[in-house]
């Protein structure tokens, strides 16, 4: 099956590419930002060598799909997606720092809790919660936005106002749209049979001094979900929770020896364990949405997203 792992475009009035994990910008003169999703997989912040068929059009197709619905509450960067795998929208500075929301204890902060930390990011933990348990109240816990090959890592409010990373006033407004997001965010997946376990959002200011969300938001790559029915009981009996994300990805990686540190090898991705990824993402693509997938020709990918490019930016 054909994927795009990587991209070589020279659209008209380009200025600079920025090849993040997963997604290549470009950026043109006019202000405008082609985002490309490609079918590249990122675990423990490590890019894997095989690329995963229609992933980056069914995180492209999501985001797209979720800014549309929460662009009443929080104005974003999207003006349109001439392709299934792209994204068109104004050029933004982006703030140094994602803002992670957390409703309930699991990844990476059941992993701190369990070390014996009551403190992420600043923010305290209860004592007596149990893995996967609900927060009183969503938490939220930043990671500084590394470059390439670098890992995120964790940051306080206190720091990144006493670093100058953000300035105070837009930080309020960082975090006032964080929680309105998370909030919209829970009620879709609710709709869904979904709960909206945690997620992060990224945010950038337009030239005019106007901060929007940019990136992704509520994709699989980007949000833990579990699924709402049986939450409670599978709780009361100690059983893992049923969930819909990446993590799925990320404890194959951990059974085979490999949580991206130094010194070990990514384990060999079989044509088959790469195709029931690919079923893995049309499935969370399916409940998130609603909507049945439609894969988009794959036959010459490179080629179509240059002609719906360049059509739109004719």
């Amino acid at each position: 099956m054909n994927t795009i792992t990587d991209t070589n475009y020279t659209f008209p009035g380009q200025q600079s590419v920025y090849k993040g994990k997963v997604r290549e910008v470009y950026t043109l003169n006019n202000d405008l930002l082609v985002m490309i999703a490609t079918d590249r997989l990122s675990a423990f912040d490590v890019v894997m060598p095989k690329g995963i068929p229609f992933k980056g059009q069914i995180l492209n197709q999501i985001a797209t799909k979720m800014m549309k619905a929460t662009e009443d509450i929080v104005p974003n960067w999207l003006l349109a997606s001439p392709d299934p795998n792209v994204a068109v929208g104004k050029a933004c500075t982006p703030f140094k720092v994602e803002m992670v929301i957390r409703g309930y204890l699991s990844g990476h902060a059941a992993r701190e809790y369990s070390a014996g930390k009551r403190e992420l990011c600043g923010v305290a933990m209860p004592e007596g919660m149990k893995e996967n348990d609900r927060f009183p109240s969503p938490i939220i816990t930043p990671s500084t936005k590394a470059d390439n090959g670098a890992h995120d890592e964790d940051i306080s409010r206190e720091v990144i106002l006493a670093k100058g990373i953000v300035s105070e006033a837009d930080y309020l407004v960082l975090e006032d749209y964080t929680r309105k997001l998370f909030e919209r965010g829970t009620a879709i997946a609710k709709e869904r049979g979904l709960i909206l376990v945690d997620t992060k959002y990224e945010f950038g200011k337009t030239k005019d001094g106007e901060i929007v969300l940019i990136d992704e938001i509520h994709t699989p790559d980007s949000s833990r979900y579990f699924y709402a029915d049986g939450y409670k009981e599978r709780q009361e009996r100690g059983e893992a929770q049923k969930q819909l994300s990446k993590e799925f990805v990320r404890q194959w990686l951990i059974a085979n020896d490999f949580q991206g540190k130094e010194g070990q090898q990514i384990p060999e991705m079989t044509e088959e364990y790469i195709k029931s990824v690919s079923d893995r993402y049309i499935e969370l693509y399916e409940k998130i949405t609603g909507e049945t997938f439609k894969k988009a020709d794959v036959n010459a990918i490179e080629k179509r997203i240059e002609t719906n490019v360049l059509s739109y930016l004719n």
